[in-house]
């Protein structure tokens, strides 16, 4: 017998059809799910509700996905937090960037819903 116990998952994620998709993904493969809009939203977010998983957008008004990963990883309460980077910009650069920035994974939009939760488990075992 085994309990799972239901892990909170923070998007940020500007575009509210992509917000919308994601959040979808993800409670259908059985997670909580929390949206935040602007970066400085997730930061507060992630300080006060400590998710599992952080899976946010590149580009976004006021402050980027790899500005938001660079503050979540320098920030004592959320520097453990895992940190899904989840773009449109797909080239080699871009991904390597990312991870630069603190990122543990990496993934590019168009995703299916098995590349999501497939990068959200990666990042939580």
């Amino acid at each position: 017998m085994s309990i799972t116990l239901t892990q909170t998952i923070l998007i940020v994620e500007d575009t509210p059809s992509e917000m919308e998709l994601m959040s979808h993904y993800l409670r259908d493969s059985g997670y909580t799910v929390v949206g935040a809009v602007t970066a400085q939203e997730a930061i507060e977010k992630a300080i006060a509700l400590k998710p599992a998983v952080i899976v946010t957008d590149v580009v976004m008004p006021g402050m980027s996905g790899f500005e938001l990963c660079r503050r979540l990883k320098k920030t004592p309460e959320t520097a453990k937090i895992p940190v899904v980077i989840c773009s449109s910009k797909d080239q080699e650069i871009d991904r390597l960037w990312g991870l630069k920035q603190g990122a543990d994974a990496y993934i590019t939009k168009p995703f299916t819903q098995e590349q999501l939760i497939r990068a959200v488990k990666s990042v939580t075992l």
